[in-house]
């Protein structure tokens, strides 16, 4: 694969993450109207189960190729993280502030390449790592904007659920490099989302209950199953088969800057100056990691991903 070839194939999947944070920014604010008539977990069960049943009607033969011939942990350890990841998040809603939620799941900028080190000695270049730190004051501008409300149980699960993101998407990764092809991770993963929701469902709402809900709240139920879920998933794992885990976790910060967007447009929520400060310290961050000399997209071969350093 000559080097033109694969720049434009790296390009094209920052270009895939953008897409996903735009995606999930328009999702966030609508969600909130949801939720006004369906309880949390419900909503959550719902989501996932559609999304699933919807990529399995499509894909049922290669998915169950790859149930039937790739090796369990490939599938289910990704599956669960991201299950769990968005099960903690929304536990931790219930418990702090959404401000407060949102910069610490972010976190998962710097989890990503600690990780990637941590289980396959994954290295990165000062520079990178420089551009993944810098991020973090305009996330924690954007998001929080006068300081964290204090840190008990609602932080720490916060906490725990970027660690789960940043683990999704190194082993994603991984696992993609090898014998899972992104539709079916994206299936599995939706489907172990779903049984996990579900789960959750049924020892805090006692049980699935969308009897509020009315034409409008459906049509956002359906956005979040099929774009949110489905689309959103399946953008993050075609990208990860082109540029590293780290990149994404960074272009994923794009997600508050484009919720904060989608807010404003939809709810007139304003931002103040300092989250304006921190949108803006986010996309320069993005930008220099887009265009930096050096950077860690990665091709695969054989089966692997070889660093391009």
């Amino acid at each position: 694969m000559g080097k033109g070839h694969f720049d434009k194939a790296a390009g094209l999947a920052e270009g895939l993450i953008v897409l996903q944070s735009v995606v999930y920014g328009f999702g966030d604010p609508i969600s909130k109207i949801a939720f006004d008539a369906v309880p949390v977990y419900s909503m959550m069960s719902v989501r996932y189960s559609i999304a699933f049943l919807f990529c399995f009607v499509l894909f049922h033969k290669k998915i169950a190729d790859t149930v039937r011939t790739v090796p369990l942990k490939k599938w289910l350890v990704p599956g669960m993280c991201i299950g769990l990841s968005y099960l903690l998040n929304n536990v931790a809603l219930s418990l702090t502030e959404a401000t407060s939620v949102a910069f610490l799941r972010s976190m998962s900028v710097i989890f990503t390449p600690a990780l990637a080190f941590l289980m396959f000695r994954t290295r990165y270049s000062w520079k990178q790592m420089l551009v993944q730190i810098l991020v973090l004051p305009g996330i924690y501008l954007l998001c929080v904007r006068g300081g964290l409300s204090g840190f008990g149980a609602g932080e720490i699960i916060a906490l725990l659920a970027a660690v789960l993101m940043g683990g999704t998407l190194v082993l994603s990764r991984r696992y993609l490099a090898d014998d899972v092809d992104p539709v079916s991770m994206t299936a599995l993963q939706g489907g172990c989302s779903a049984l996990l929701a579900l789960a959750g469902c049924a020892f805090i709402e006692k049980g699935v209950d969308v009897s509020g809900a009315d034409a409008k709240v459906w049509a956002i139920i359906l956005y979040l199953a099929i774009a949110c879920t489905f689309l959103g998933y399946l953008l993050q794992n075609l990208a990860l088969t082109k540029i590293s885990e780290r990149a994404v976790s960074l272009l994923q910060t794009l997600c508050p800057v484009m919720t904060a967007v989608f807010s404003f447009m939809l709810l007139g929520e304003k931002l103040s100056a300092a989250g304006m400060a921190g949108a803006a310290i986010i996309l320069v961050c993005v930008a220099a990691s887009v265009l930096m000399t050096g950077t860690d997209r990665e091709e695969p071969e054989g089966g692997a991903f070889r660093s391009r350093r």
